[in-house]
């Protein structure tokens, strides 16, 4: 009897590790090779309990039928499971991809035909025909820059893409960087990040910020959430990781899904300020969108609406790449509109700026003065901006 328990034993160490074996491989397979998410823990749980079925059949804990019982429903489970995933996965995938492409420039580019930049009512006060600054900027600015420039500029051919162009468009990280370069003269961007303005002491480069416009800084659920208004402390709380569940906020029992957008870009230095002195939660990386547009889509996508949670800027989430399945929020009450934004009544209202570092053009100077006189200040408002007075 006790050989007959050792030898049972034994088999029952070579069954489990071979099972274990052969379960490891296959999902290690499957989560590296395949991408299955779903089918990890599906696995994991079937060669346990292959394990588990092994032991009983080898001591014979069970009886026979009971036994085969057991296997059949286990088996019958995994199946269901596997098969509504895949519907699940079927029904998600009818509402189509999630579309992040950047919005359209070259529609504002300055001087092309039908373009969209904004023109003045009258001739414009200031011209630049030699020594033309070099122009770069954020996304949502370029078409704010690009109607300066056809107010002032002589008429050509100016692309908002590409190193070379005169005046193009790289994104708020990469503006900076090439400004902080000596690439490009002034730049239209969100006040620096901490570590821009690092990068420039380390330089020995001075920033010089000249305000130019105002705008607000929204916050925005796909248009089905029931939550229509959230205070500063609890986007903080959301942001901070301390409210993970709408339901804290009057909305659904769903969990928050925060997005955010890459370190140094404009809006996440805004987010980084709103935050103050409560620390930001770390991302997962797939809640992070590299483009801005990417923050709006996927909060629209209506496989999000539940739980999404963006932010952007006014213009850029109402004008240059509006999306009518987001909703932008309240902000202790005050809707982000131009009145409120003027008066400050708007919590997050804030300048942006025409950013220098020095640079030798002799029409630097000259050209802010215009961008902030009533002419500037007027291609401002056309644009969608606030002006500054």
């Amino acid at each position: 009897m006790k050989e007959s328990f050792w030898t049972k034993l034994l088999l029952s160490v070579v069954a489990v590790g071979g099972i274990a074996l052969i379960g490891f491989i296959t999902t290690l397979i499957t989560a590296l090779n395949l991408g299955l998410k779903f089918y990890v823990p599906l696995l994991i749980t079937a060669t346990a309990f292959l394990a588990a079925y092994s032991v009983i059949t080898i001591f014979q804990i069970l009886k026979r039928r009971t036994r085969h019982i057991v296997l059949l429903s286990f088996a019958g489970l995994c199946l269901l499971s596997t098969a509504g995933f895949e519907l699940s996965k079927v029904y998600v995938n009818s509402f189509g991809e999630i579309n992040e492409q950047e919005v359209n420039l070259a529609q504002y580019a300055p001087f092309v035909p039908d373009s969209k930049a904004a023109a003045l009512t009258k001739p414009t006060t200031f011209t630049i025909r030699e020594d033309l600054p070099r122009l770069d900027g954020a996304t949502a600015l370029y078409p704010l820059y690009a109607s300066f420039a056809q107010a002032v500029y002589p008429s050509g051919e100016y692309q908002p893409y590409g190193a070379d162009s005169l005046i193009t468009c790289s994104t708020t990280p990469v503006a900076y960087k090439r400004l902080l370069e000596g690439e490009v003269d002034m730049i239209f961007a969100a006040a620096p990040s901490q570590s821009q303005l690092k990068e420039a002491q380390q330089r020995g480069v001075q920033l010089k910020l000249t305000p130019i416009g105002r705008e607000a800084f929204v916050f925005f659920v796909n248009r089905r959430n029931p939550v229509k208004g959230l205070t500063i402390e609890q986007i903080k709380h959301i942001y901070s990781g301390k409210i993970t569940n709408w339901k804290e906020v009057g909305g659904s029992n769903n969990g928050i899904r925060a997005f955010q957008r890459p370190e140094d870009s404009g809006s996440q230095t805004m987010l980084q300020k709103v935050m103050g002195n409560t620390p930001l939660m770390t991302p997962p990386q797939e809640d992070v969108a590299d483009l801005m547009s990417g923050i709006i889509s996927r909060t629209a996508n209506y496989r999000n609406f539940r739980n999404a949670l963006g932010y952007s800027f006014l213009f850029y989430a109402s004008e240059l790449n509006r999306d009518g399945e987001i909703a932008l929020l309240e902000i202790d009450g005050i809707r982000p509109e131009r009145t409120t934004i003027r008066n400050g009544e708007y919590p997050f209202a804030t300048e942006f700026y025409a950013v220098t570092a020095g640079s030798s053009n002799p029409n630097i100077e000259p050209f802010l003065d215009w961008i902030t006189s009533p002419q500037g200040q007027e291609l401002v408002e056309k644009t969608g901006y606030t002006s500054l007075k």
